[in-house]
């Protein structure tokens, strides 16, 4: 099974061992991304603010890729606070189209940098 890291300068830099995202097997699995803008700055207020600017990092990722946010299969999200669930789906359905990716949404402790959203996902090239 061969494997290509992808990295793009329109989403953050990872910041510790891991990639952007692996291609393997005509399938591309993106690390968790937080609202940090390609620059580095985090993206701070609300859950809604927050979502917008991880979606758009996963897509750069996918695009980066050779893939989109159409291809997507699978996603993982996590939230600070299960109450900001409306919100955040809301925002997360403006970025995945029908037939829609399976995911998965939890309520985790605490997030890298205090944030309120992260998400990673999976998808077809």
């Amino acid at each position: 099974m061969s494997q290509k890291q992808v990295q793009t300068n329109h989403a953050p830099q990872a910041i510790g061992p891991y990639s952007q995202a692996i291609v393997a097997n005509g399938m591309v699995f993106c690390s968790g991304q937080i609202p940090l803008t390609p620059s580095g700055d985090l993206v701070t207020g609300d859950v809604e603010a927050q979502t917008h600017q991880v979606m758009k990092n996963l897509g750069a990722v996918l695009e980066a890729a050779g893939s989109s946010m159409a291809k997507v299969v699978q996603t993982t999200c996590y939230l600070a606070d299960m109450n900001d669930f409306p919100v955040f789906n809301k925002v997360y359905a403006e970025y995945v189209k029908e037939p829609f990716p399976a995911r998965a949404t939890v309520q985790v402790a605490r997030l890298p940098r205090d944030v309120r959203v992260e998400v990673a996902c999976i998808a077809l090239l």
